[in-house]
């Protein structure tokens, strides 16, 4: 996946994402602090078809979908990790 992140001014930071197969996605974050889900179709590569808006705890839950492990899991690997450096004394 390729990723760009641009600054738009008077507006906030994009970053651009395009899968592997050819698919266009963005998020948005205003200079409030609002996150955006930005949805592209074919005819304007430059211009977003869809905007969804997501509150604050929206965007972590997605976040937290989006990972490859759920933050319980990374958090117990890190745990256990911890261990090990320290000789198996928690």
């Amino acid at each position: 996946m390729d990723s760009t992140r641009t600054t738009v001014p008077g507006i906030g930071v994009v970053h651009h994402f395009l899968t592997r197969g050819g698919q266009r996605f963005g998020v948005l974050l205003d200079r409030t602090g609002q996150r955006s889900l930005l949805l592209y179709g074919k005819e304007d590569p430059d211009l977003p078809v869809d905007r969804i808006a997501l509150e604050h705890d929206e965007a972590d839950h997605v976040a937290e979908v989006l990972h490859s492990a759920p933050i319980a899991d990374r958090l117990a690997t890190l745990e256990r990790r911890l261990v090990e450096l320290h000789g198996g004394t928690a």
